[in-house]
């Protein structure tokens, strides 16, 4: 039963178009074709990844952030309290306006002293600035490097000049040692940044970060698997071309560098727009989608991996809103350009204005239930 449904699954017809399958991948005259079994070894790649990770955070990116003055603020823990302690775990982090009230009786603590306690508490549980600048500086050093290795690989290669090229003999495409390892540390980069999500920091788009990772790995594997690897490095070289700009500039803005990061971040949304909603739709999407169809009938492989693509293209496109927000603010004069992924530490000073804001709503008559309206809206960005 097993073996019928997986000759059903793995059927030529599904993965190839008419004429094609997966004995045109067996190696032979001295070509060698990519191999299935070839993707096991993405799994320990990732993991020196994880490895080689700890090390360079703590010998080479805790000692940059000394030099350019990274530091964290004290932060002034909650005391403890077990009644709010056991809501901000188990119910809101953000009690309302009813909540606060009956939490304040049950404690025998003013709203204001509640209000602290969970403004606090939330910050505890924040990522520090170095943690951040941290990870901003791993992922930096694998993009800049992932970047110019991809373009080693490709600038000699005809179809990095005419896309059309890329499917010039296919499936029948002999894979090169610089393609193979190319994308065993693409992929085993990808690998491990799925591996370390919960323990890295959670931004806003966090869901999407994980739909792209999956989408990711996906589609590098899916395109080994039916060796749509010349369309695969292209893929992967335009995607690592603005990333590294835009670690580099969280970097500076954790630092406080301000005109730095704001020239960098330009220079990242420049690239960002160029290769993620032009290059990327107009030239290689459209010819993994639309040129195919000149030479090949429609197969089922075809819509799986341009159905991938247009996933990442959808990210792309909620991703350059989020960026063009964050030139809108910068372009007024804004000191500093900042991630509109982030949750920024909670203030007393804030804390404090939604006081005031209470009070002379009271004052004005907006009550609710006989009590000014509290402000719990605390997305603020980072």
């Amino acid at each position: 039963m097993l073996s019928r449904l997986s000759e059903l699954i793995w059927a030529d017809w599904i993965w190839f178009p008419e004429g094609h399958g997966w004995a045109d991948l067996e190696d032979h005259d001295g070509k060698v074709f990519p191999k299935p079994k070839d993707l096991w070894a993405t799994v320990p790649i990732a993991l020196c990844f994880l490895v080689i990770r700890q090390i360079f955070e703590r010998t080479v990116a805790s000692p940059l952030a000394s030099l350019l003055g990274v530091t964290d603020k004290k932060r002034v823990c909650a005391p403890p309290n077990p009644v709010l302690e056991a809501y901000f775990c188990s119910t809101s982090k953000h009690p309302t306006q009813s909540s606060v009230e009956s939490l304040s009786k049950q404690t025998d603590c003013s709203v204001r002293q509640v209000q602290r306690w969970f403004r606090q508490r939330r910050n505890q549980d924040r990522p520090s600035k170095l943690k951040k600048f941290r990870e901003a500086s791993w992922r930096f050093t694998f993009y800049l490097i992932a970047f110019f290795a991809g373009l080693a690989v490709l600038v000699d290669k005809p179809w990095f000049y005419d896309m059309k090229q890329m499917w010039d003999g296919f499936p029948k495409m002999p894979l090169l040692p610089s393609q193979y390892w190319y994308y065993m540390i693409e992929l085993g980069f990808y690998i491990s940044l799925l591996f370390s999500v919960a323990s890295d920091v959670k931004r806003k788009d966090f869901k999407e970060q994980i739909i792209h990772h999956v989408a990711t790995i996906a589609l590098i594997s899916f395109s080994w698997l039916v060796n749509y690897i010349r369309g695969g490095t292209l893929i992967m070289v335009v995607h690592d071309a603005s990333d590294y700009f835009m670690e580099s500039a969280k970097m500076f803005n954790y630092a406080g560098w301000r005109k730095t990061c704001n020239f960098i971040f330009t220079v990242f949304a420049a690239v960002f727009i160029v290769t993620r909603l032009i290059i990327l739709p107009f030239w290689i999407i459209h010819t993994t989608l639309v040129y195919p169809l000149t030479l090949y009938p429609p197969f089922f492989g075809f819509y799986f991996f341009n159905g991938l693509m247009c996933v990442l293209q959808t990210l792309h496109i909620f991703w350059a809103g989020l960026i063009l927000r964050m030139v809108v603010k910068f372009l007024p004069g804004n000191d500093i350009v900042e991630d509109e992924r982030s949750d920024k530490e909670e203030t007393e000073s804030e804390d404090e204005g939604d006081d005031r804001e209470q009070r002379e709503k009271s004052k004005n008559g907006h009550v609710q239930n006989g009590h000014a309206r509290l402000n719990n809206n605390h997305s603020k960005t980072d």
